[in-house]
């Protein structure tokens, strides 16, 4: 089949618009990332105005990121089948119109419910958009190309902060998704004539949506478990019998994924050494991440009194800092090897949040959280680059999905985590729930670093 063709092998010469392309596919990317955190910054505000309590805020960012995670899969095989400018187009248009609906929520269970069509949007949106990028681009372009892109993820999550503050203290906390109307529709419009047609494939398969039903559930079972835990306490029974819950689920999608005709996801592929270690890094980065601006965001404004752009100013160290890390591993992971550069950004991590676990205080948070970015930034990129380097075209779509699927994860993961263990501060006058959450921050960042020595395969002599 003339299909089969390598990244080592392109069936044809480099696209003529490919960095443009790249970069208007990096700008619909770089929204759904802001999404993430440009909401956190406004939570006190929502919280206020629509009465929502500490679980109902967290899940707030997690009902968006599960679902964007938990149908990622999904979106990185409807990519593979139907052909991946269809699907970003469709992603946009969704996105949209989803964002308009969270703008107007007026009660909490209709904000969560526009939260989560903006996550199934992002699902259809970012695979496919990654899944070009990949496939357009080969060789040492092709990690230059991914490590622009890691910059924009990773700096769009500190940004978001920055423009939640800006719209939050301006226009007010509807603005953090009525953004996203006038962006997603000219992106539309523009990426329509500048993207390459693309036939379709001829394979006839089904999508597995009972396999991204299973995922996303156990996830879901997973987060609702920690969200809880710092009300219900971490030994409860509720708290233990959904852990239960969701190890049975995980394991009832690896069952469905070996006997499913058409499954999900090849396991296989994410056996692949390469492939799983790059999920894991950017699962754990991720985490951090959101974790550090979810705990920031009501430091700054609960318990030191400043406002929401005044807060959000002062993420902007924060946002140079992830994309100074970005730039600066872009360039050097192909001199450097992507496990000592791995190793090195994690180790920075934990540095970077030890800073304020130790010290309290505004400057000793915005120092100790702009350190951290910058060694995050640096692990987004290495991930990247260790899952989506060594595999083939017609793997992008699900490879690009499943690290997609891990950065999502992280996030649900990392929001649900800090709330629980810093759950007394977030609802209380106490500081010491903050103290906790940068500790254990620290502590995974140390156990990532050794994990990543010990998994992240050697380079290889050749490409």
């Amino acid at each position: 089949m003339v299909e089969s063709v390598t990244a080592a092998s392109p069936p044809r010469r480099p696209h003529p618009q490919r960095w443009k392309i790249l970069g208007l596919v990096g700008v619909a990317q770089l929204m759904l990332i802001l999404d993430v955190t440009v909401v956190a910054i406004a939570l006190p505000h929502i919280g206020a105005d629509l009465g929502l309590q500490r679980e109902a805020l967290t899940w707030v960012v997690s009902g968006y990121t599960l679902t964007f995670g938990g149908l990622l899969l999904l979106g990185g095989r409807a990519a593979d089948l139907f052909g991946a400018r269809r699907l970003l187009l469709t992603g946009l248009l969704l996105f949209a119109a989803a964002s308009l609906t969270a703008g107007l929520a007026t009660t909490g269970p209709l904000l969560l419910g526009g939260r989560v069509a903006q996550g199934l949007a992002a699902a259809i949106l970012s695979p496919a958009a990654l899944s070009l990028v990949v496939t357009i681009f080969d060789g040492d372009e092709r990690n230059k190309a991914l490590g622009i892109w890691s910059a924009l993820g990773g700096s769009g999550a500190a940004l978001g902060v920055l423009l939640g503050g800006l719209l939050t203290a301006g226009p007010g906390w509807p603005w953090v998704f009525y953004v996203n109307v006038p962006v997603g529709l000219v992106l539309l419009l523009t990426l329509r004539t500048h993207l390459p047609a693309q036939p379709r494939t001829g394979v006839r398969a089904r999508l597995d949506v009972p396999g991204a039903a299973l995922v996303t559930a156990a996830t879901g079972s997973l987060l609702y478990a920690l969200i809880g835990a710092g009300d219900r306490g971490w030994g409860s029974a509720t708290t233990l019998a959904l852990v239960a819950a969701a190890v049975l689920l995980y394991g009832g999608f690896v069952v469905r994924q070996r006997l499913a005709a058409s499954p999900l996801m090849d396991v296989r592929l994410l056996l692949r050494r390469p492939v799983a270690t790059g999920a894991l890094l950017i699962l754990v980065a991720t985490a951090l991440m959101i974790g550090i601006f979810f705990l920031g965001t009501f430091y700054l404004q609960d318990h030191r009194g400043y406002s929401a752009l005044q807060a959000g100013l002062l993420f902007l160290p924060v946002a140079l800092a992830t994309m100074v890390g970005a730039n600066a591993a872009g360039r050097v992971i192909g001199r450097t090897g992507a496990r000592a550069l791995g190793v090195l950004g994690l180790l920075v991590a934990a540095a970077g949040m030890a800073i304020p676990a130790l010290s309290g205080g505004t400057v000793a948070m915005v120092a100790g959280v702009s350190v951290a970015a910058a060694g995050t930034g640096a692990v987004f990129v290495v991930a990247s680059a260790t899952a989506l380097g060594q595999v083939t075209a017609q793997e992008s779509g699900l490879a690009s999905g499943i690290v997609s699927t891990f950065h999502e994860f992280g996030a649900s993961l990392g929001a649900a985590l800090v709330s629980s263990i810093a759950a007394a501060s977030i609802t209380g006058a106490s500081t010491t729930g903050f103290t906790r959450g940068f500790t254990t921050g620290a502590i995974l960042a140390v156990a990532a670093a050794v994990l990543a020595l010990v998994l992240t395969p050697r380079p290889r002599s050749h490409d």
